[in-house]
This record gives C-alpha cells, sequence and structure tokens, in this order.
C-alpha cells in the first residue's frame, strides 16, 4: 500500500516533508520518497489518498494505568489531602485493592480504544492489584491482542499487603515475560516494582536480578512527590535514587516513572547511569507532585518518554501539558519546543522503553503509524506544521491508525469493536468497584 499525505513526518523532531509518503509492505515501511515518485515506482499498488494529513509514527506511550480509568468521578466525601493521603486513603484501599480480573479486563479494553483513537500504538502498562493474582496480565493480554497495539505490560509487585503477595506479584511479572517472548507477538512483559516505600532493599535487589536475568527494564515510580525522598532520607539516609545507587540497581536496565522531586546529585545519577524516565505532566499536576526537571535532564542527554499515567490518554493532551508547563515552570517561553515533544511522544518513548525500529518511519521499521488531519484555520507549513499540531489537534483529528501494518482505526472508527458494549462493560465494572469503595 502507499500511504500519500501532505506532511509526513518520518523523523520526529526533524522538519516534516511535504508531499512526501511511504510503502508499506509486509508490516513493514518499504520505501520513503516523494508521492510523485512513489505512484511512478509502483503503479500497481493500493493507493490511500490523504490530502489535508499528516502521516506521522503512532503514538508511544510510556507509563500508563488502564484500570485506573474506573476511579473517574468515584464518589468521594473529601478530597486527598496530599500524595500521601491520596496513597493510602484513596487509591490502594477503594482502587488497587478493589480490582478483580472483569474488572480488569474491562478497564484494558476501553483504554486500548480511548489509545488507538488518540493516535497511540504502542504503549507501557503497569497494574498493581494485588488481590487479582496469579494470571492479572492474562486478562490484559487477551485484550490488548485482541484491539492490536503493541503493549508492554507489567505487574507492581509490592510488599505493602504482605512480603508473600510481594513475591507472588514478582513471579506474575516473570511467568508472563517468559510467555511472551516465547510468542514473540505484539505483547511483551517487562519486570516492575513499586517504590522504596513499600519494597525492602532485598526485594528491589531481588526485582531487578530477576529483570536482567530475564532480559528487559526493571520499573519503578521514583520520587512522585515528596514523600518517597523524605522517607528515604528518614530511613536510609539518603535520598530514593542515592539508595538505589547504594544497592547497585542503577543503569541503563532501569526505567524511572515520574522522577519529579529530583536532588542534582539525583540528577547527575540518572545521566551518568543511563536511567530511562518517564514523564507525565498531567497526572503529576492532579496528584500535587510538583514539575518534573525534564529540560534539565534532557540537556544532560536522558532517555525520556511521555506518559499518560492513566489520567487523560489522549496524548495531545499530554503533548500540551508538556509543551506548556515547563514553559511556565522555567518562565521561558523556549523551553520544550513541539519537536521535542513530538519527539518525547514518539522515538524517544521507544527508546525509553527499549523497542527497536519503532519511533520512525524509515525502510525496515514497523508501519506502527497515524494520519492526522490538519486542515487547520490557517495553513500549515513545514516551519509551523509541529506547534499547529501539538497546541491544536486532539484525538479527534486523527483519523487512522496502522500497527504492524494492519489498519485498526479508520475514519476516526474503531475497527471490530462494539463501542457501546464496551462503554457499558466499564460502567458496570466501576459501578461495582465503588460499591466495594462505600
Amino acid at each position: 500500500m502507499l500511504i500519500l499525505p501532505q506532511f509526513l513526518i518520518a523523523m520526529p523532531g526533524k522538519s516534516p516533508q511535504k508531499d512526501w509518503g511511504v510503502r508499506v509492505v509486509g508490516g513493514k515501511i518499504n520505501v520513503v520518497a516523494g508521492n510523485h515518485e512513489l505512484r511512478s515506482r509502483f503503479p500497481d499498488d493500493e493507493i490511500l489518498e490523504a490530502p489535508h494529513s499528516v502521516l506521522s509514527p503512532g503514538f508511544i506511550n510510556t507509563h500508563i494505568h488502564m484500570y485506573g480509568v474506573l476511579a473517574h468521578g468515584i464518589p468521594l466525601t473529601k478530597a486527598p489531602s496530599g500524595f500521601w493521603a491520596f496513597l493510602d486513603n484513596f487509591w490502594w484501599p477503594l482502587v488497587e485493592n478493589a480490582l478483580d480480573s472483569e474488572m480488569i479486563a474491562a478497564a484494558a479494553d476501553w483504554v486500548c480504544a480511548e489509545m488507538l483513537r488518540s493516535g497511540t500504538t504502542s504503549f507501557y502498562d503497569c497494574l498493581e492489584a494485588p488481590f487479582a493474582i496469579p494470571d492479572a496480565l492474562l486478562a490484559q493480554k487477551a485484550i490488548v491482542e485482541k484491539r492490536g497495539l503493541r503493549g508492554i505490560l507489567s505487574f507492581e509487585a509490592t510488599e505493602r499487603v504482605s512480603k508473600e503477595n510481594g513475591q507472588l506479584g514478582l513471579r506474575e511479572n516473570a511467568n508472563f515475560i517468559n510467555l511472551c517472548q516465547k510468542e514473540a507477538g505484539l505483547v511483551q512483559g517487562m519486570m516492575c516494582f513499586h517504590t522504596s516505600f513499600t519494597c525492602s532493599s532485598a526485594f528491589i535487589q531481588q526485582a531487578f536480578a530477576m529483570g536482567a536475568d530475564l532480559g528487559v527494564l526493571t520499573h519503578m515510580h521514583c520520587n512522585e512527590g515528596i514523600h518517597e525522598p523524605e522517607y528515604a532520607l528518614e530511613h536510609f539516609g539518603k535520598r530514593t535514587l542515592e539508595l538505589y545507587d547504594e544497592l547497585g540497581v542503577t543503569g541503563p536496565g532501569m526505567m524511572a516513572s515520574q522522577c519529579v522531586q529530583l536532588s542534582e546529585r539525583e540528577q547527575a545519577i540518572i545521566a551518568e547511569k543511563g536511567i530511562k524516565v518517564t514523564h507525565m505532566p498531567l497526572s503529576n499536576c492532579e496528584v500535587g507532585g510538583g514539575i518534573a526537571p525534564i529540560p534539565e535532564l534532557l540537556s544532560q542527554g536522558v532517555t525520556i518518554g511521555l506518559g499518560s499515567d492513566g489520567y487523560l490518554n489522549d496524548m495531545f493532551e499530554v503533548m500540551r501539558g508538556a509543551f506548556l508547563i515547563h514553559k511556565a515552570n522555567q518562565l521561558n517561553p523556549q523551553v520544550l519546543p513541539a519537536e521535542t515533544v513530538w519527539y518525547l511522544a514518539t522515538e524517544g518513548g521507544a527508546k525509553t522503553m527499549g523497542l527497536d525500529k519503532l519511533g520512525q518511519l524509515q525502510p525496515g521499521w514497523a508501519a506502527d503509524l497515524q494520519l492526522i488531519n490538519i486542515d487547520f484555520p490557517t495553513p500549515a507549513t513545514e516551519g509551523n506544521l509541529y506547534e499547529q499540531l501539538v497546541l491544536r489537534c486532539n484525538q479527534n483529528h486523527v483519523n487512522d491508525v496502522m500497527i504492524a501494518g494492519k489498519w485498526r482505526l479508520r475514519n476516526n472508527i474503531l475497527l471490530d469493536a462494539d463501542v457501546d458494549a464496551m462503554r457499558a462493560r466499564v460502567q458496570s465494572n466501576a459501578e461495582r468497584m465503588w460499591k466495594k469503595a462505600a
């Protein structure tokens, strides 16, 4: 198939190419060239004309909690007063502890639809449901495969319930990783634990050792607010990343999410050890965590991707948040330009998650792509396209999504999906969860 748009973003962060497109063969990009050249070279190919559209790599959401959709609108007598109260009085007892496999599957189905409709083709999900294991990840896997996304799934192992439950969580990850590696499909696994304040040092070292043995990254939440670094100082005499460094687990095999409250030394550890970082600008605001030092980390060469954290799963909204928040925080409109934000949402995310040949549209790379309507009220040009996309677009502008050469969204319609039935299912399961919380 030839896909012939008005603009092509082949290499995110680099200048778009006007009247260039791609040839897709067997799930991969085969040729990248001007639209006229593609027509001439491959006259017998099926052609998708895409005027007033930009062809871009699909978005890569580097951190999401799909089950989080069930908490949207949950009745509360009062809002949590801080980050620790958010976890201890709300998120753990009313959400994560209440989850079962049916809730997990219903939420995953709805959020997969949300991601597809907003141009997301790959994602990393972090599931914490201590009373739904073993096999909670299998419930998610069946849904993700049905929707055709490229997903990395993990269970957030923690000792907050018990040491035995923590070991069960680590085994959940290891068994799932082994299964997915054997199948070699679009769904894979990752090792994961929660934080330094819910997991012992020995448990953390065990998680990293298991991840290294299995050849996968190990993920954790890190300094999402002031609670964790203060806890680490009080209990260990050092800040969180200093503790991890002392434990010998820092390095390119670590993927740390949030990374909001960082000291200068912690920033240096991230850069020196090659730690990968995932940035959630909107959810950091929602929980009152603060603003992560992303421009500073980028200036030190840190690998960074963007994530929704399950808060708002439209990556356009996430990009817009990153684009605006850091400018306001640093009183500098030149901070984090639109082309950098687009890179973080695509190729940067792929590198953060360790995904090979994803995030660009180049020969031999995966045909994971999206077509975005750019029929703006003002002209789109090579010079203003990134800023127009980041500031003006949302999920309603995404017309088509392809993953591994297969269409999953066409003309803004999710293929092979009954959206009304999916909505009814997730609403029913949200009500079940809310009754447990009453």
